[in-house]
């Protein structure tokens, strides 16, 4: 009866070592492959800063700064989201 204690216990310890290891090498490999995929990702770059139309004073340099601001959304340096907001500012100074 001793002898089969010891086999069961040994067997304890051997299966706890091993589940322990095993856990370990799964968290090494993930973080690994999350570092892989982060090289691999593209980088991201910063939203562009657009600086404030100068207020207009006239309609001539308002529709002067429409027109520029319609060229920019055309040549597809400006979203229409973008657009829309600087054209707002034009027309309304908000």
């Amino acid at each position: 009866m001793p002898g089969l204690l010891r086999g069961v216990a040994r067997t304890a310890v051997v299966a706890g070592t091993a589940s322990a290891v095993s856990g370990r090498v799964r968290r090494r490999q993930q973080g690994r492959w999350a570092a892989q995929e982060a090289e691999q990702a593209p980088p991201t770059e910063p939203e562009p800063q657009y600086e404030e139309a100068p207020a207009a004073s006239g309609t001539d340099d308002k529709l002067a700064q429409l027109k520029q601001l319609g060229e920019l959304r055309d040549a597809g340096v400006l979203t229409d989201a973008e657009f829309e907001n600087q054209k707002g500012k034009i027309l309304y100074g908000s």
